[in-house]
């Protein structure tokens, strides 16, 4: 039983430390690009908050919020 719990947490330890990468800046280029972003279609996505806000009766909390210095 102890040896089976010492592999989990050194497997669990080996699948965090995997997670975890340095990205150089010459290749934050290709993070960068459109193709990598989830809503890279801004006409779509503003017809589904369109639907959305239609349809719940509520606006707002699509994007990106303020800081937290009370800035927005």
């Amino acid at each position: 039983m102890r040896t089976f719990l010492w592999l989990a947490l050194a497997g669990a330890a080996l699948v965090v430390a995997t997670g975890c990468t340095h990205v150089n800046p010459w290749e934050r280029e290709y993070l960068a690009d459109p193709t990598m972003q989830f809503d890279y279609n801004k006409e779509e996505k503003a017809v589904r908050e369109h639907f959305l806000g239609t349809r719940e009766g509520a606006s707002g909390s699509f994007g990106v919020s303020g800081g937290g210095c009370g800035c927005n």
